[in-house]
């Protein structure tokens, strides 16, 4: 999209809904039977994920799928309906579906479903295709291609065919990059017929995880719940200084629980939240802009984060409730440090908030607030506690017990919400003239947190697999969309409630559909970068690459990862977050755990794949092609170029995140074993955040110098990362002999993280050395902890010989390999905690706010 399509007058409502249908959902609208047919197919799909996803195939026996089948039915659905519903140019009917896509669509079926179809006669001659077999996969391939550049765009599509094409020009690339090429069998039998290209893990994840989590998202978005946060954050925090805009940005997080899409969450918010803003004096570029940066960063928010968040489960081999728990802190430093952004801009400009038409008393807020907190607390005890003695009492029946009383809850609520209007049920579109009272607004939806506490509860407690808790979750939503409104009007006293039942049984009809509709893109994604994928495992490329990028940064871990960054700012210019993602974290993450361990820093897998993931998101920021940025600008009406420059400045605090927790791992919470420890990592690391927030938008307490926003910035970076001074003056590790290394093992407490470092030679001969991290589960002996791990080891003189590794397991997925040798073991040394450090930070900072407070007092803007 060009910026000529966005004038600075603004876009109406209409152009903006298409934009974002055409970036999500697919620009066509059919009507009569090709309308039905999208309607149940979509449906359909819905019906399949939550079939697949439940244990009833198990139970009865019927329609039971390995996942390599699941796979190929989700390519078909998500071909079918990309041909249908997203017209290939911009002169394409938008109304009716012509006959040659309709042609294209079914052959996209076929070729997507041929595995399922001969799934039997496939595995019976593995690598023996027939001229059939490679005949659909060029066609399958092409299609795909095809598909990719109507729903992601011409970059996706481009880039696949050049690593398509890198397959079989191997031998005439340039000598660095060169390969011995492959036949035309042997690379259309890896692409499209084996589970190493399309069919891989990424359709995998998008298949068994991501479409139930969209679902969920969908279904509870359809049964009010969007509207329902919007209103509660408006009502809390609107009457605040510079308040719709933080608003926007709780509202926005919240959201992100049930949107997958950025720019979706920007018209879904900001509909309601920019004009707000713009009403109370933020310019119409920064209010466009704060939705924007909030918008974005709601695939970064756990519970349910991003569609490549479900990806690292499978590359790094971590459950993903840890994934939750490393994503944690980062996303909530974010979010604070968006809110403080909005906050110093009100102040710059003295924004004041909307005025309340009912203010009660100070007393009154006061009680009301700590009964609500204390509520909550209450509340979360008794159902941990409660429903954990629930599990040890009743055993395998507790979860019938747990589930009667969801249901009472559930009723309970609903009856008690009765005494309040149902401001979630007004048209989500319509204009806010005035501060909803936060009192009903909040008690009106109470029960949209049923399903999301559910979720939570599968994941974390319960530690159901990601699939399997989306399911439980995903039922109990569709019972409640079903129920809710003849309930509802049953409590207040309405008796004719057929109607209601109706438009219940219509909600869950819309929201399987828009579950659906909302996936075609995120399936799609993962297919073609799955050809990604395909090239690096069948070429070696990442191995070349490796060499190049070791070449180019000379060893330097943080040129090395600045160009990560470039890399995937580029690529997010053109393809999804989650395609992004695949690409970079494929090409590039084992590159930076190698040459990393090379320099002496031991990165975890997971810190660079968040790393990646960090910056994957900003695609939908990122001028000028940030499609959120548009949306955001064309509600403003504003420049959209200046709204995408001002939201990419915002969310440079989103930027600096990765590089500090690659450097300080303690901010993914790896290694804090204690409450106090976390607590003091928690409070500096929003304080860093704060800080670094003031320093790029010079502004503290009042309008800083040049040279006080530098030495706020040189304040940040030591909060962020202490260490680095402590370094300085004591060495943090001290090698030891391997020998020594099982007993140093058998004495390690749980969760322990062992750095060894480890001799090899990589598969062109190279001499490697690199230091390693083991984790350590349950105390046991030092051979138990290591297999569990997925580790064997053999002493041999003064090192360890690797014997084996598991194929697949941990230690697979760290870059262990059979014939290294283990050659000595870090342990930390005795030294001062590096939190000393915060004290002269502090005293620093100190400095700054008498300065800034003098300047206060002799008349300067607060």
């Amino acid at each position: 999209m060009s910026e000529n399509e966005v004038k600075k007058s603004g876009m109406t409502d209409d152009e903006i809904r298409q934009m974002v249908a055409e970036s999500d959902t697919g620009g066509r609208r059919p009507s009569g039977l090709s309308a039905k047919i999208v309607m149940y197919t979509a449906m359909a799909w819905s019906m399949f994920q939550l079939w697949i996803a439940s244990p009833l195939p198990f139970s009865l026996g019927i329609f039971v799928l390995n996942d390599t089948q699941s796979r190929s039915i989700h390519l078909a659905f998500a071909m079918f309906l990309g041909y249908l519903l997203f017209p290939p140019l911009k002169s394409s009917p938008r109304t009716r579906i012509p006959v040659q896509d309709w042609v294209l669509a079914l052959l996209g079926v076929f070729c997507g479903a041929y595995l399922f179809l001969f799934y039997a006669q496939l595995a019976a001659r593995p690598g023996q295709p027939t001229g059939l077999d490679l005949a659909v996969a060029l066609a399958g391939i092409i299609l795909l291609l095809e598909v990719t550049r109507r729903v992601i765009g011409l970059p996706m599509t481009l880039m696949g065919l050049l690593f398509i094409g890198y397959i079989f020009l191997g031998p005439y690339m340039p000598d660095m990059i060169a390969h011995k090429g492959a036949s035309f069998g042997k690379g259309m039998t890896h692409l499209w017929l084996s589970t190493e290209g399309v069919f891989g893990v990424a359709l995998g994840v998008s298949s068994g995880f991501v479409f139930l989590f969209v679902l969920f998202g969908a279904l509870l978005d359809t049964g009010g719940a969007g509207n329902y946060f919007i209103k509660s954050a408006l009502s809390l925090l609107g009457h605040m200084r510079g308040g719709p805009a933080k608003a926007a940005v709780v509202s926005s997080g919240l959201t992100g629980l049930i949107s997958g899409s950025s720019i979706a969450n920007v018209v879904t918010v900001g509909t309601f939240t920019i004009p707000l803003m713009k009403r109370v004096g933020y310019k119409p570029h920064i209010a466009a802009a704060v939705e924007t940066a909030a918008s974005v960063d709601g695939q970064i928010m756990p519970p349910v984060m991003g569609a490549a968040a479900f990806l690292m489960v499978e590359y790094v081999g971590i459950p993903y409730t840890q994934i939750i728990k490393h994503a944690a802190l980062p996303a909530i430093m974010s979010y604070i440090a968006l809110f403080y952004i909005v906050h110093l801009e009100a102040c710059k400009s003295d924004i004041r908030g909307i005025v309340r038409e009912h203010i009660p008393p100070v007393l009154n807020r006061i009680i009301s607030f700590l009964m609500s907190v204390s509520g909550v607390v209450i509340l979360a005890n008794v159902v941990y506690y409660g429903l954990g003695w629930i599990k040890d009492v009743a055993g395998d029946s507790s979860i019938i017990v747990i589930a009667v009383l969801m249901l009472g809850a559930y009723i309970a609520l609903l009856k008690y919400e009765a005494k309040y209007p149902e401001l979630h049920m007004e048209d989500p579109n319509s204009p806010i003239l005035k501060l909803p009272e936060p009192g009903p607004t909040i008690k009106s939806g109470l029960h949209f947190l049923l399903p999301v506490a559910a979720l939570i509860w599968n994941l974390m407690i319960e530690e159901l697999s990601p699939a399997l808790s989306a399911f439980w979750a995903t039922m109990f939503l569709i019972f409640i969309l079903v129920t809710q409104r003849p309930l509802s009007a049953w409590f207040r006293g309405q008796r004719e409630i057929g109607a209601d039942w109706a438009q219940g049984f219509q909600d869950l009809k819309t929201g399987l559909i828009a579950g659906a509709r909302n996936m075609i893109g995120v399936a799609i994604a993962t297919s073609t970068a799955g050809i990604i994928v395909g090239t690096v495992t069948l070429t070696g490329i990442g191995l070349v690459l490796a060499e190049v990028v070791e070449l180019i940064s000379a060893g330097n871990l943080l040129l090395m990862l600045c160009m990560v960054a470039v890399a995937s700012l580029i690529l997010g210019m053109g393809v999804p977050t989650t395609a992004n993602y695949i690409i970079v974290s494929t090409l590039m993450a084992p590159v930076v755990v190698e040459l990393g361990a090379q320099s002496g820093l031991i990165v975890p897998l997971i810190a660079i794949h968040m790393f990646v993931f960090y910056f994957g998101i900003m695609a939908d920021v990122t001028p000028p092609v940030g499609l959120a940025a548009y949306a955001a600008a064309g509600i403003a009406k504003c420049d959209p170029m200046l709204t995408g420059f001002t939201a990419f400045w915002y969310s440079i605090r989103t930027s600096v995140l990765p590089f500090m927790f690659i450097y300080n791992t303690q901010l993914l919470l790896i290694g804090v074993n204690s409450i106090p420890e976390f607590l003091l990592i928690v409070v500096s690391a929003v304080s860093a955040s704060l800080i670094f927030v003031a320093a790029s938008q010079n502004w503290f307490l009042t309008r800083s110098k040049w040279y006080e926003s530098a030495i706020l910035l040189l304040i940040a970076f030591s909060l962020f990362r202490p260490n680095f001074w402590m370094d300085m003056v004591y060495p943090p590790y001290s090698k030891i002999a391997p020998t020594e290394l099982m007993q140093v093992i058998e004495k390690a407490p749980a969760g322990e993280l062992l750095r060894v470092w480890i001799e090899g030679e990589d598969l062109k001969g190279k001499l490697i050395k690199k230091g390693m991290l083991v984790p350590l589960t349950e105390v046991g002996t030092a051979a138990q902890r290591l297999e569990r791990f997925g580790l064997r080891l053999l002493p041999m003189g003064d090192q360890l010989d690797v014997v084996s590794v598991k194929f697949r397991s941990k230690a697979d997925k760290a870059g262990f390999q059979q014939g290294q040798k283990v050659t000595a073991l870090e342990v930390e040394n005795k030294r001062p905690a590096a939190e000393w450090m915060f004290f002269p930070t502090l005293g620093v900072l100190g400095v700054i706010v008498f300065l800034q407070r003098r300047r206060i007092a002799a008349g300067a803007p607060s």
